[in-house]
C-alpha cells in the first residue's frame, strides 16, 4: 500500500450499535503497519443520521489516532454534520 494515499472507508445504509465495533477493527486492519496518516471515511451512503453514526465516527477517529492517522470524513449530510456539532465533534466533519 502506498503510504502517501489516504485509506478510503465507504459507510452505508442504516447503523446499527453492532456495526461499530466491526467499523473499528476494519479500520484497524486497513492502516496497521502500512505508514498511512490520513483515512477517509466516505458517509454519503449513510441512510440515518444518528447518534450512533455519530459513536461509530468518534471510535473510528480514536481507532485511527491511536494507529498515528487522523480521519476526514466525507459526503456527510447537513444532519449527520449538526449531531457531530452537537457532541464537540465538528472537527471530524
Amino acid at each position: 500500500m502506498d503510504a502517501t494515499q489516504p485509506v478510503v472507508m465507504r459507510i452505508s445504509g442504516r447503523l446499527t450499535p453492532d456495526d461499530v465495533p466491526r467499523l473499528c477493527e476494519e479500520l484497524h486492519a486497513r492502516l496497521s503497519g502500512t505508514g498511512v496518516t490520513e483515512a477517509i471515511c466516505d458517509v454519503g451512503g449513510l441512510t440515518h443520521a444518528s447518534l450512533t453514526a455519530v459513536n461509530a465516527l468518534a471510535r473510528m477517529q480514536l481507532t485511527a489516532r491511536r494507529l498515528g492517522c487522523r480521519v476526514r470524513m466525507r459526503g456527510a449530510g447537513p444532519e449527520l454534520r449538526a449531531l457531530l456539532e452537537l457532541v464537540g465533534l465538528g472537527e471530524v466533519a
